[in-house]
C-alpha cells in the first residue's frame, strides 16, 4: 500500500483526482491540499510515497515545489499544461498526466509508481514480504485483480490484449500494449513466442515445430522468438 496526497488549487478537479485514487487499491490517501504550503505540512507530519501534483498554483507551483524538497517523494504531475512536461521529467516525475485525464491513463500511471515503489523497498519487498504476485488491470469500468501464477497465455489484439488464466472460462480483455505486458511480466517465467502472443512457461505442455501447446490450446511459435522460451524451458 502507497500513502499518497492528492494536490490541485481547482477544487472540483481535486475532487475528481480523489476519486480516482479511492478506486486504486493499492493507493491510500493520506491528505488532499489547495496548495504547496499544506502539502509541505502533511509531508512533515506523514511518511508519504507519493504526490499528484498540479503545476499551475497560486504562490509556490508545482514544480517550485518540488524542487525544493530535499528528499522527494515519487511525484505523479497532473495538469493543463503541456509545455512543462520536459521540466517536469528532468525533476524525475514518474508521470505527467496532461488534463482531463481518464480513469484507464491515470491507473496506467499509478501501476508504473507501483512498480518502481516495490523496487525502491528492498528490491522488491515490502516489509520483509515477497514481491506480489497479482498486479490489477481496467476491464470494462472495473478494476480486476490478475494472479500473475494463473495465466496461462496472453494474446494481442492491436490497442488490447486477452489475459487467458487457468481459473476463469473467459479472457480477461483490457487496453493495454504487448509490450507494456512485456515489462509488467519482466523477471518472471514468461516468454515472448510470437509478435500476438505471451505465453507462462510453466504451462507449456509441448512444443511442436512451430506450435506451442498449452494444454490442448495450440499457439504459433516465431522462429525470431524460440530462443526466449528455450532459455526459461532450458532447452
Amino acid at each position: 500500500m502507497m500513502n499518497c496526497i492528492a494536490v490541485d488549487d481547482e477544487k472540483l478537479v481535486l475532487d475528481l483526482l480523489v476519486d480516482n485514487i479511492q478506486k486504486v487499491p493499492f493507493l491510500h490517501l493520506a491528505g488532499r491540499c489547495r496548495n504547496a504550503m499544506e502539502a509541505a505540512d502533511i509531508l512533515h507530519k506523514e511518511s508519504v510515497d507519493l504526490i499528484f501534483l498540479d503545476i499551475q498554483m497560486p504562490g509556490l507551483s508545482g514544480l517550485q515545489f518540488l524542487a525544493s524538497l530535499p528528499s522527494p517523494p515519487m511525484v505523479i504531475f497532473i495538469t493543463a499544461y503541456k509545455e512543462h512536461a520536459l521540466e517536469g521529467f528532468n525533476l524525475n516525475a514518474v508521470d505527467y498526466l496532461l488534463k482531463p485525464v481518464s480513469f484507464e491513463r491515470f491507473l496506467k500511471a499509478c501501476n508504473k509508481a507501483q512498480e518502481l515503489y516495490l523496487l525502491k523497498t528492498s528490491t522488491g519487498t515490502i516489509a520483509g514480504g515477497p514481491s506480489p504476485d497479482y498486479f490489477f488491470v481496467y476491464v470494462e469500468y472495473n478494476l480486476e485483480k490478475i494472479f500473475i501464477p494463473s495465466i496461462l497465455y496472453i494474446e494481442g489484439m492491436k490497442d488490447y490484449i486477452k489475459v487467458f488464466m487457468e481459473d476463469s472460462a473467459r479472457p480477461l480483455i483490457t487496453k493495454m500494449s504487448m509490450k507494456a505486458m512485456e515489462e509488467r511480466l519482466a523477471g518472471r517465467r514468461f516468454a515472448r513466442i510470437h509478435r500476438s502472443y505471451i505465453v507462462n512457461a510453466d504451462k507449456v505442455s509441448s512444443i511442436r515445430r512451430d506450435l506451442v501447446l498449452v494444454g490442448k490450446v495450440e499457439l504459433p511459435l516465431s522462429e525470431s522468438y524460440r530462443g526466449q522460451l528455450g532459455e526459461l524451458l532450458g532447452l
